[in-house]
Protein backbone atom coordinates (compact mmCIF):
# COMPACT_ATOMS: atom_id res chain seq x y z
CA UNK A 1 0.00 0.00 0.00
CA UNK A 2 2.97 2.44 0.98
CA UNK A 3 4.80 1.93 -2.41
CA UNK A 4 1.94 2.40 -4.49
CA UNK A 5 1.57 6.18 -2.35
CA UNK A 6 4.91 6.90 -3.29
CA UNK A 7 3.88 5.82 -6.98
CA UNK A 8 1.59 8.39 -6.85
CA UNK A 9 4.05 11.31 -5.87
CA UNK A 10 6.18 10.62 -8.73
CA UNK A 11 3.09 10.30 -10.96
CA UNK A 12 2.41 14.07 -9.22
CA UNK A 13 5.96 14.86 -10.22
CA UNK A 14 5.89 13.78 -13.47
CA UNK A 15 2.77 15.64 -14.37
CA UNK A 16 3.32 18.98 -12.45
CA UNK A 17 1.09 18.33 -10.10
CA UNK A 18 1.69 19.44 -6.36
CA UNK A 19 2.03 17.34 -3.38
CA UNK A 20 0.54 18.27 -0.04
CA UNK A 21 2.18 17.52 3.25
CA UNK A 22 1.45 18.51 6.97
CA UNK A 23 2.31 17.53 10.26
CA UNK A 24 -0.14 15.59 12.63
CA UNK A 25 0.83 14.45 16.04
CA UNK A 26 -2.69 12.77 17.10
CA UNK A 27 -5.90 11.17 16.61
CA UNK A 28 -8.30 14.43 15.92
CA UNK A 29 -5.91 16.27 13.59
CA UNK A 30 -4.38 13.05 11.39
CA UNK A 31 -8.28 11.85 11.03
CA UNK A 32 -9.22 15.36 9.72
CA UNK A 33 -5.79 15.94 7.58
CA UNK A 34 -6.85 11.92 6.23
CA UNK A 35 -10.16 12.65 5.31
CA UNK A 36 -9.19 15.91 3.45
CA UNK A 37 -7.07 13.97 1.57
CA UNK A 38 -3.27 15.42 1.83
CA UNK A 39 -0.77 13.06 0.65
CA UNK A 40 1.73 13.31 3.10
CA UNK A 41 1.29 12.80 6.68
CA UNK A 42 4.60 13.19 9.09
CA UNK A 43 4.84 12.77 12.40
CA UNK A 44 7.40 15.64 13.03
CA UNK A 45 10.04 16.00 15.76
CA UNK A 46 8.39 19.44 15.79
CA UNK A 47 6.02 17.81 18.24
CA UNK A 48 8.99 18.52 20.95
CA UNK A 49 8.40 22.24 20.43
CA UNK A 50 4.27 22.22 19.84
CA UNK A 51 3.17 19.87 21.66
CA UNK A 52 5.71 19.24 24.51
CA UNK A 53 6.62 22.58 24.72
CA UNK A 54 10.93 21.88 24.56
CA UNK A 55 13.30 24.20 22.96
CA UNK A 56 14.97 22.04 21.15
CA UNK A 57 14.33 18.63 19.18
CA UNK A 58 17.14 16.71 20.05
CA UNK A 59 15.29 16.59 23.68
CA UNK A 60 12.64 13.93 21.80
CA UNK A 61 13.14 9.95 22.81
CA UNK A 62 12.53 7.57 20.28
CA UNK A 63 9.99 5.92 22.63
CA UNK A 64 8.39 9.26 22.79
CA UNK A 65 7.82 9.74 19.10
CA UNK A 66 6.59 6.09 19.20
CA UNK A 67 3.65 6.87 21.22
CA UNK A 68 2.68 9.79 19.11
CA UNK A 69 3.18 7.90 15.97
CA UNK A 70 0.90 5.02 16.54
CA UNK A 71 -2.10 7.25 17.13
CA UNK A 72 -1.41 8.92 13.75
CA UNK A 73 -0.47 5.60 12.27
CA UNK A 74 -3.95 3.91 13.43
CA UNK A 75 -5.60 6.74 12.45
CA UNK A 76 -4.70 7.23 8.83
CA UNK A 77 -6.36 5.44 6.09
CA UNK A 78 -5.11 7.12 2.77
CA UNK A 79 -2.46 9.73 3.04
CA UNK A 80 1.73 8.17 3.38
CA UNK A 81 2.31 8.56 7.37
CA UNK A 82 6.37 9.25 7.30
CA UNK A 83 7.96 9.43 10.73
CA UNK A 84 10.79 11.80 11.37
CA UNK A 85 13.75 10.01 13.01
CA UNK A 86 14.80 11.85 16.17
CA UNK A 87 18.06 13.24 16.90
CA UNK A 88 18.36 10.53 19.47
CA UNK A 89 17.77 7.51 16.98
CA UNK A 90 19.89 8.05 14.15
CA UNK A 91 22.95 10.39 15.76
CA UNK A 92 23.98 6.74 17.37
CA UNK A 93 26.05 3.86 15.49
CA UNK A 94 24.80 2.32 12.24
CA UNK A 95 23.34 -0.79 14.10
CA UNK A 96 21.41 1.29 16.31
CA UNK A 97 20.18 3.81 13.69
CA UNK A 98 18.56 0.97 11.55
CA UNK A 99 16.77 -0.76 14.47
CA UNK A 100 15.18 2.57 15.17
CA UNK A 101 14.17 2.94 11.90
CA UNK A 102 13.15 -0.82 12.02
CA UNK A 103 10.99 -0.08 14.86
CA UNK A 104 9.03 2.67 13.38
CA UNK A 105 7.93 0.83 10.23
CA UNK A 106 7.00 -2.27 11.90
CA UNK A 107 4.55 -0.06 14.06
CA UNK A 108 2.84 0.68 10.68
CA UNK A 109 4.21 3.94 9.23
CA UNK A 110 4.88 3.60 5.44
CA UNK A 111 8.38 5.16 5.66
CA UNK A 112 10.93 7.64 7.92
CA UNK A 113 12.42 10.91 7.58
CA UNK A 114 16.34 11.64 8.21
CA UNK A 115 17.49 14.73 8.10
CA UNK A 116 20.63 15.28 6.72
CA UNK A 117 24.05 14.48 8.90
CA UNK A 118 27.89 13.63 8.52
CA UNK A 119 27.35 9.81 8.22
CA UNK A 120 23.84 9.84 7.04
CA UNK A 121 24.12 8.47 4.21
CA UNK A 122 25.34 5.17 5.07
CA UNK A 123 22.31 5.04 7.96
CA UNK A 124 20.42 6.15 4.77
CA UNK A 125 21.69 3.01 2.12
CA UNK A 126 21.01 0.73 5.15
CA UNK A 127 17.60 1.99 5.99
CA UNK A 128 16.65 1.45 2.05
CA UNK A 129 18.37 -1.67 1.84
CA UNK A 130 16.60 -3.32 4.80
CA UNK A 131 12.93 -2.16 2.83
CA UNK A 132 11.91 1.22 4.32
CA UNK A 133 11.34 4.43 2.39
CA UNK A 134 12.87 7.04 3.38
CA UNK A 135 12.68 10.83 2.89
CA UNK A 136 15.71 13.03 2.71
CA UNK A 137 16.04 16.87 4.68
CA UNK A 138 18.33 19.23 3.68
CA UNK A 139 18.78 22.64 4.04
CA UNK A 140 17.86 24.18 7.44
CA UNK A 141 18.17 20.89 9.60
CA UNK A 142 16.80 21.57 12.59
CA UNK A 143 18.18 18.54 14.83
CA UNK A 144 21.41 20.26 13.68
CA UNK A 145 20.63 24.09 13.28
CA UNK A 146 24.56 24.84 15.88
CA UNK A 147 26.47 23.79 12.93
CA UNK A 148 24.70 25.77 10.46
CA UNK A 149 25.06 28.95 11.81
CA UNK A 150 21.37 28.93 13.70
CA UNK A 151 18.11 28.86 12.26
CA UNK A 152 18.70 30.51 8.96
CA UNK A 153 18.34 30.58 5.21
CA UNK A 154 20.47 28.04 3.72
CA UNK A 155 22.74 28.17 0.63
CA UNK A 156 22.36 32.21 -0.07
CA UNK A 157 26.62 31.60 -0.96
CA UNK A 158 28.02 30.08 -4.21
CA UNK A 159 29.78 27.41 -1.57
CA UNK A 160 26.73 26.61 0.37
CA UNK A 161 23.97 26.00 -2.79
CA UNK A 162 26.65 23.65 -4.58
CA UNK A 163 27.19 21.96 -1.69
CA UNK A 164 22.76 21.58 -1.42
CA UNK A 165 22.97 20.57 -4.83
CA UNK A 166 25.20 17.69 -3.90
CA UNK A 167 23.93 17.00 -0.94
CA UNK A 168 20.35 16.39 -2.69
CA UNK A 169 21.98 14.21 -5.32
CA UNK A 170 24.08 11.97 -3.07
CA UNK A 171 20.41 11.51 -1.10
CA UNK A 172 18.88 10.61 -4.79
CA UNK A 173 21.47 8.21 -4.99
CA UNK A 174 21.56 6.78 -1.41
CA UNK A 175 17.74 5.41 -2.02
CA UNK A 176 15.30 8.42 -0.69
CA UNK A 177 12.24 8.53 -2.59
CA UNK A 178 11.19 12.20 -1.67
CA UNK A 179 13.37 15.29 -0.31
CA UNK A 180 12.40 18.06 1.89
CA UNK A 181 14.01 21.18 1.22
CA UNK A 182 13.61 23.68 4.12
CA UNK A 183 14.80 27.44 4.12
CA UNK A 184 16.50 27.56 1.05
CA UNK A 185 15.96 30.36 -1.49
CA UNK A 186 13.08 29.62 -4.20
CA UNK A 187 15.65 29.77 -7.48
CA UNK A 188 18.20 26.79 -5.53
CA UNK A 189 14.75 24.95 -4.70
CA UNK A 190 14.00 25.22 -8.54
CA UNK A 191 17.70 24.00 -9.75
CA UNK A 192 17.37 21.05 -7.51
CA UNK A 193 13.70 20.25 -8.29
CA UNK A 194 14.79 19.94 -11.50
CA UNK A 195 18.02 18.12 -11.26
CA UNK A 196 16.34 15.02 -9.01
CA UNK A 197 14.34 12.60 -10.30
CA UNK A 198 12.26 12.47 -6.93
CA UNK A 199 9.99 14.96 -5.28
CA UNK A 200 11.03 17.43 -3.77
CA UNK A 201 8.68 18.53 -0.68
CA UNK A 202 9.53 22.49 0.16
CA UNK A 203 9.48 24.11 3.30
CA UNK A 204 10.72 28.37 3.52
CA UNK A 205 11.83 27.03 -0.21
CA UNK A 206 9.51 28.67 -2.80
CA UNK A 207 7.10 27.83 -4.98
CA UNK A 208 9.08 25.76 -7.28
CA UNK A 209 9.09 22.52 -5.36
CA UNK A 210 6.78 19.62 -6.61
CA UNK A 211 5.08 19.98 -2.98
CA UNK A 212 4.68 22.00 0.38
CA UNK A 213 4.79 20.68 4.04
CA UNK A 214 4.04 23.13 7.08
CA UNK A 215 3.88 22.65 10.76
CA UNK A 216 0.11 22.35 10.81
CA UNK A 217 -0.20 24.05 14.55
CA UNK A 218 1.93 27.08 12.17
CA UNK A 219 -0.92 26.54 9.83
CA UNK A 220 -4.45 27.39 12.07
CA UNK A 221 -2.81 29.52 14.72
CA UNK A 222 -1.97 27.10 17.21
CA UNK A 223 1.59 27.77 18.42
CA UNK A 224 2.30 31.42 19.36
CA UNK A 225 5.70 31.52 20.93
CA UNK A 226 7.06 32.17 17.42
CA UNK A 227 5.91 32.70 13.25
CA UNK A 228 8.43 32.04 10.87
CA UNK A 229 8.42 33.67 8.13
CA UNK A 230 7.38 31.12 5.55
CA UNK A 231 4.71 29.79 7.89
CA UNK A 232 1.05 31.14 6.01
CA UNK A 233 -1.36 31.15 8.79
CA UNK A 234 -5.09 29.95 7.92
CA UNK A 235 -6.39 30.64 10.88
CA UNK A 236 -5.78 31.47 14.88
CA UNK A 237 -6.85 28.60 16.70
CA UNK A 238 -5.09 30.07 19.52
CA UNK A 239 -7.42 33.00 19.97
CA UNK A 240 -10.73 30.69 19.16
CA UNK A 241 -10.10 28.01 21.66
CA UNK A 242 -9.19 31.16 24.21
CA UNK A 243 -12.29 32.82 23.66
CA UNK A 244 -14.19 29.50 24.07
CA UNK A 245 -12.46 29.04 27.03
CA UNK A 246 -12.95 31.89 28.66
CA UNK A 247 -17.03 31.99 27.80
CA UNK A 248 -16.73 28.68 29.18
CA UNK A 249 -15.63 29.72 32.42
CA UNK A 250 -17.88 32.95 32.56
CA UNK A 251 -20.88 30.49 31.87
CA UNK A 252 -19.46 27.77 35.01
CA UNK A 253 -19.00 31.10 37.41
CA UNK A 254 -22.20 32.70 36.77
CA UNK A 255 -24.10 28.99 37.09
CA UNK A 256 -24.95 29.49 33.16
CA UNK A 257 -23.10 25.71 32.79
CA UNK A 258 -24.77 23.01 32.90
CA UNK A 259 -28.11 23.75 32.09
CA UNK A 260 -31.36 21.29 31.41
CA UNK A 261 -30.36 19.96 28.14
CA UNK A 262 -27.23 19.70 29.20
CA UNK A 263 -28.23 17.29 32.29
CA UNK A 264 -29.56 13.95 33.14
CA UNK A 265 -32.50 13.09 34.41
CA UNK A 266 -34.03 10.85 36.86
CA UNK A 267 -37.38 8.70 36.44
CA UNK A 268 -39.56 10.34 39.04
CA UNK A 269 -41.10 7.03 40.41
CA UNK A 270 -37.34 6.82 41.71
CA UNK A 271 -36.95 10.04 42.57
CA UNK A 272 -39.98 9.73 44.68
CA UNK A 273 -39.02 6.51 46.42
CA UNK A 274 -35.31 8.21 47.49
CA UNK A 275 -37.21 10.67 48.71
CA UNK A 276 -39.27 8.88 50.98
CA UNK A 277 -36.99 6.33 52.00
CA UNK A 278 -36.38 6.49 55.67
CA UNK A 279 -32.81 4.56 55.27
CA UNK A 280 -31.22 7.31 52.80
Amino acid sequence: MGQEKIRNLYQKKEEGKKITALTAYDYCFSLILDEVGIDIILVGDSLANVVLGRKDTKELASEEMMVFAQAVIKTVKSSLVIVDMPYQSCHVDLASGLRNAERFFSSGADGVKIEWFEGCLKLIEAVVKAGIPVIGHIGLTPQTADKLGGFRVQGRDYRRAKELIYQARKLEEAGCFSLVLECIPASLSEIITKKVKIPTIGIGAGPFCDGQILVLYDLIGLFQKYRPKFVRQYINMYNLVKKAVADFKEDVEKGNFPQTQESFSLPQEVLERIRQDEEI
